[in-house]
């Protein structure tokens, strides 16, 4: 137990720079936390409310669509899925914000998240009206994170180094696209459209630096130079300097 609490106190410093260095990414966590508890705490009847008012389907985008699109991403329907969320905020969404600035990270993010919900209803909206969905479709629950989250893993591509961007980039697209060539709902193609704007984010990008996966530059005592094996750097002759 003392072990723990030491390791616990040691850690402390660490988490609270990471925090401090992607605190937009913290802020909506913590909302999120809060909205989950609400929903876990409610009654059936008042759980059914909430999501279904809180969603930015057809039904609420016609009636409310600033409202609904806003507060659509900061629910998500299975409390119990928030510790997972919570993880998947840290892998993501911290990283991009550390990386390009709050700014930015909240650029690609709503930029995902409105335009992949208003592409996803209208494809629903045409499924609809060609009668491959049923009506009723129009009022489903459409609340979550995942579309912010996709937008973030695509801008987040060009933060990893070449050539491992491009196994990351594979992975990011098998990931959201299996999904949609086997049946995919409205919402695959939502995280598909997310995926790809965060990739069109690009311009976002520019000038700002990759993750350095190289060995470990370590200074050296003599000189402070730095050697990437670990090994004292030669100390270099300085070149003869002139005398006026």
């Amino acid at each position: 137990m003392d072990g723990t609490l030491r390791a616990l106190a040691k850690a402390g410093p660490a988490v609270r720079s990471w925090v401090r260095s992607s605190p937009g990414t913290h802020i909506y966590l913590l909302i999120i936390g809060i909205n989950s508890l609400v929903i876990a705490a409610a009654s059936e009847g008042l759980e059914s409310f909430l999501l279904h008012r809180t969603s930015s389907n057809i039904h609420e985008l016609n009636k409310h669509p600033l409202q609904s699109l806003l507060i659509s991403g900061f629910w998500i329907a299975n409390p119990s899925s928030f510790l997972l969320y919570a993880v998947l905020f840290q892998v993501f969404h911290a990283n991009v914000e550390r990386w390009a600035g709050t700014l930015r990270w909240l650029v690609t993010v709503t930029v995902a998240h409105v335009a992949a919900t208003l592409i996803s209803q209208e494809v629903l909206l045409a499924a609809i009206q060609s009668h491959s969905a049923p009506r009723s479709m129009k009022h489903v629950v459409d609340i979550g994170v995942s579309y912010g989250l996709a937008g973030a893993a695509g801008i987040l591509t060009y933060r990893v180094p070449r050539p491992w961007r491009w196994p990351y980039l594979a992975g990011a697209v098998l990931f959201f696209a299996v999904p949609l060539v086997t049946g995919g709902t409205f919402t695959d193609v939502g995280h598909a459209i997310a995926l790809l704007l965060g990739l069109a984010c690009a311009p976002l990008t520019h000038g700002l630096p990759t993750w350095r996966w190289g060995p470990l530059r370590i200074p050296t005592r003599a000189t402070g130079e730095v050697s990437r094996t670990g090994a004292p750097a030669r100390r270099r002759s300085r070149p003869p300097r002139s005398r006026r």
